[in-house]
């Protein structure tokens, strides 16, 4: 995997993650999202002349619980730095980062990915503040096409955490695969929404390519503007193929970071990759290091929630949930609630997955509605698990249920009863019907008795087309057998 062309593909991936802190990194001011422009701010995250800097502890817990999560050693001491460049959203003209100390180092993330698992290292997790938001108006929202700028500092200060991963992954698909893994950790423990589509997760993807079976690491290349998972899947795919193309015509590729164009679906040159030189870093003076209380840190520890291969692991072993649908139901806090509940009221675990990861998660994606956000409920779920095993009603009614709840939010019962879908199992009531259709349908018959045994699926139909759909259809099957064979 990875391998294009005779080349291999080495990728590593920079995650930013803001936190789901009340306030920002180092001041007072709100930490929320969609707030009018330039009204979450105050003079510490302004970066006015004589105002000093306050970590928020809740944010270096946060952070402390992803390192340990990770596997990572907690340092135990770190520091903050001043990492200076000049930019619009940069209030400060410098940026409090972390460099050399940071708090979390090491550590791996198990990823699930074709055929087991994939062992993905991580190099560092440091605490940082996030900077405001440029907007270049016009059609494109590029600034060389656009006649001004607007700068909105209210995420100035929000507290941010960078998650490196080693270079160890080998395909686009891996990851993708890793971005979807950590996504679901970091909303397992709780410390970020991480909502692509706001801003809260980005990530900014490392890629260069080497001869199969060289050691040594290719020109590598950063892409920025990756907006969601299949953004970042896209952007590798075509700069994998641009850099093996590159170099069997010949041409030389140079270290620079690549704008991904979602429009255009390709990368196009933004500027020279800098080097920490460049940023000219050193220890932030109002800031004294970090010096975490290793008691504060089992603390922690002790209240570490089950991660997401944990879960996975339970349902499958535990609960009898097939591997990929395990997978969709322990890869979102929501899914997993949901699920359990489910399960906790009665259903059936194997019947209850069956319903959420194939038909609500099918109708949920036609209605562009998050689990959390719709009218269905797992008590709607397990009554109708209970129903269909009951015989009560048929899989294709259960189906024509669960729609209607989705939008409408009723019991199930009362959708059942007035849609008129209770399940016809009454064999003298349904025996008329089965009567009818074979004394309407000679042709296929005569077939049947021919030894065209296929033919007893399209006379099941009939049965079921007469009765709207409420006869039980194991039950017509057992009835037409018995005619026609008798």
């Amino acid at each position: 995997m990875g391998a294009v062309g005779g080349y291999e593909t080495v990728i590593g991936l920079e995650c930013h993650v803001e936190l789901s802190t009340e306030t920002k990194m180092f001041c007072g001011c709100p930490n929320a999202f969609g707030a009018p422009p330039n009204t979450n701010v105050c003079p510490v995250c302004l970066g006015h002349p004589g105002t000093l800097p306050v970590p928020n502890e809740r944010a270096i817990g946060f952070i402390v619980r992803i390192g340990l999560a990770l596997g990572s050693e907690i340092a135990r001491e770190s520091l903050f730095h001043r990492k200076h460049y000049f930019y619009p959203d940069m209030p400060k003209n410098y940026q409090i980062s972390q460099y050399d100390l940071p708090v979390c180092v090491g550590g791996a993330l198990e990823v699930p990915v074709e055929g087991g698992t994939k062992r993905v290292g991580i190099t560092r997790v440091h605490m940082e503040e996030d900077t405001g938001k440029t907007t270049h108006p016009g059609a494109t929202g590029r600034i060389s096409e656009a006649e001004y700028a607007l700068v909105d500092y209210n995420r100035a200060g929000v507290p941010l955490v960078e998650i490196v991963s080693e270079p160890d992954l080998r395909s686009p698909e891996e990851a993708a695969a890793y971005l979807r893994e950590l996504r679901s950790l970091l909303e397992a423990l709780g410390v970020s929404d991480v909502r692509m589509e706001e801003g809260s997760l980005r990530c900014d993807a490392n890629i260069s390519v080497r001869p199969a079976g060289v050691e040594g690491l290719g020109v590598k290349v950063e892409i920025k503007n990756l907006n969601s998972i299949r953004s970042l899947e896209r952007a590798l795919r075509f700069e994998q193929e641009r850099q093996v193309t590159a170099l069997e015509a010949g041409e030389p590729l140079v270290q620079e970071t690549r704008h991904w164009d979602e429009a255009a679906g390709r990368t196009v040159p933004l500027r020279s990759k800098e080097e920490a030189f460049d940023y000219r870093y050193f220890p932030e003076p109002d800031l004294p290091p970090l010096r975490p209380d290793p008691a504060w840190v089992e603390q922690i520890r002790a209240q570490l929630p089950e991660l997401p291969a944990a879960k996975r692991a339970r349902y499958e072993r535990e609960l009898g949930v097939r591997p990929d649908q395990a997978r969709i139901l322990a890869g979102s806090r929501a899914w997993a609630a949901f699920f359990e509940e489910t399960v906790a009221l009665g259903a059936d675990p194997a019947a209850a997955a069956n319903w959420l990861t194939q038909d609500l998660a099918g109708l949920l994606n036609r209605t562009r509605l998050e689990i959390d956000e719709a009218k269905v409920t797992p008590a709607h779920v397990a009554d109708l698990v209970r129903l269909v095993a009951e015989g009560t009603i048929s899989t294709a009614g259960a189906k024509q249920v669960l729609e209607v709840v989705v939008e409408t939010g009723e019991p199930v019962e009362a959708v059942v009863e007035s849609r008129g879908l209770r399940q016809v199992s009454d064999a003298e009531a349904l025996a008329a019907v089965v009567d009818a259709v074979i004394a309407e349908n000679p042709g296929p018959v005569a077939q049947y008795r021919g030894g065209k045994e296929g033919v007893l699926g399209f006379l099941v139909g009939q049965v079921m087309r007469r009765t709207g759909g409420s006869a039980n259809p194991q039950l017509a099957r057992e009835l037409l057998l018995e005619r026609l064979r008798g």
